[in-house]
């Protein structure tokens, strides 16, 4: 942590922008000046920034708001301990955060806050002027994503989706196979979120942690908010970190675009089976009837002719995966098993180890600041996703994870929901670029590296 400590701290990360931002070029902004950061929800999530930010030397924590007075509370000691400034504290009440952005010395914020206020905060925090980059999945609805994309639009302000799984090593070193056509002409592609949550959906505070069985008002930490997602809709509620990164390899909004999903949901039986199994059948919740599927999968077919599988699994008993695949015409790449194939280079019909492969197009930002991220949190991604935001706020260009991407990943959850309701119909996704998405550029990750 040291050495990454003195590498922020001492050396201009204008460079790395470079790798991350469109068209970013070398940045004018003053060593003497720092770009004024607010940060909306300082929960664990919130926290996690809050300390990345903390080894900056480009930035202040000017302000910070959260309801819940013991976070509040973490924060000021990490950032006294940092030496930092005291900030300026909001949280009276859940609208508090309006005033947070009325301040004048707050030139960005970082919302990290549960689903229901992302949206909002963001229209509002663009309608302020401040640069907004919104925690994932940023909209919950169709009319949420177009709020993102008009505010956007008729305000000038940018907002950047903080999707960290785009930074992920292996994720961008499979990006630049795909750029450089090492797959041939790409076909399909599978991602997710398969990720065993159920110790996140209940907890009382009283038990050892993700031995809970309760949620709401009972809860602790995102077993308040999240799981009444589960009883209530019947949705892939957490589409971005597989499909974002999907998004960007296909190069959707720029010359590629969703045209439209069909979804199903299993039966929901995993939440009610972790509740008898931890609290016994008499439990309360044990009568909840929870709306959600077990197991949800979604197919998108794109303008350009690929095809999307996306899978949300986050109620059963499972290891942890993305359930990446990414598959051209003459090879492909799956991230369980860690294996790739291409035809010509690979022995015919065998699989390889990805890891060589991975080596060899390994992204240059990785190659060159790895392993200064490596502490920043979730493998290092969460080091780049913040550098990509604060340098694109620097300058108030637009970010490489834009609102026209918020608006088109999130919406798989609204358009998720429509298809299941309605038995696996076919839902058309809305065209969030009015058209544009057939003169923008494509993704430029890697432009400046060859």
């Amino acid at each position: 942590m040291a050495s990454r400590r003195s590498f922020i701290k001492n050396t201009s990360l204008a460079g790395m922008g470079l790798f991350a931002v469109p068209g970013f070029a070398h940045n004018n902004f003053s060593p003497a000046d720092k770009l004024n950061v607010g940060l909306i929800g300082v929960g664990l999530r919130g926290t996690n920034h809050l300390q990345n930010l903390l080894l900056r030397k480009d930035v202040n924590i000017t302000a910070i708001c959260d309801v819940d007075a013991d976070r509040i509370s973490i924060a000021k000691k990490y950032i006294s301990e940092a030496k930092e400034k005291e900030p300026k504290v909001f949280g009276s009440n859940e609208l508090d955060y309006k005033n947070l952005l009325a301040l004048s010395d707050v030139d960005a914020v970082i919302i990290a806050t549960p689903w229901l206020w992302h949206t909002r905060m963001a229209v509002d925090a663009m309608e302020a002027g401040k640069y907004a980059g919104v925690e994932v999945s940023a909209s919950n609805t169709i009319e949420e994503c177009w709020d993102l994309v008009n505010t956007h639009e008729r305000t000038g302000t940018h907002m950047m989706i903080l999707e960290n799984v785009n930074y992920r090593r292996d994720v961008l070193a499979v990006l630049n196979m795909v750029k450089q056509n090492v797959f041939g002409e790409m076909v399909h592609y599978r991602c997710g979120y398969q990720h065993d949550l159920r110790h996140v959906k209940f907890n009382d505070g009283k038990t050892a942690y993700g031995k809970g069985v309760e949620f709401g008002d009972k809860g602790i930490s995102e077993s308040k908010w999240r799981t009444d997602h589960s009883v209530k809709r019947n949705a892939d509620v957490y589409p971005t970190h597989g499909l974002g990164p999907i998004a960007v390899m296909a190069n959707v909004n720029r010359g590629n675009r969703f045209m439209s999903m069909t979804s199903h949901a299993s039966k929901g039986i995993g939440l009610h089976n972790y509740i008898v199994k931890e609290g016994g059948d008499g439990h309360p919740n044990a009568k909840v009837k929870f709306k959600q599927g077990d197991v949800i999968t979604s197919t998108i077919n794109t303008a350009n002719g690929e095809t999307i599988i996306i899978t949300h699994d986050c109620n059963l008993p499972r290891p942890y995966s993305l359930g990446f695949r990414a598959q051209g015409a003459n090879g492909l790449w799956e991230v369980d098993g860690s294996r790739i194939y291409v035809e010509g280079e690979s022995e015919a019909h065998k699989w390889d180890d990805a890891q060589p492969w991975l080596d060899k197009y390994d992204h240059p930002l990785w190659k060159k600041y790895g392993e200064y991220a490596l502490n920043a949190g979730h493998g290092g991604m969460d080091f780049f996703v913040l550098n990509s935001f604060i340098e694109s706020a620097k300058q108030s260009i637009a970010p490489p994870l834009d609102a026209y991407d918020a608006a088109a990943w999130s919406a798989v959850t609204p358009l998720s929901e429509l298809s299941i309701a309605n038995n696996g119909e076919p839902q058309d996704f809305p065209d969030f670029t009015r058209g544009l998405w057939m003169k923008r550029t494509p993704y430029q990750w890697m432009k400046e590296a060859y």
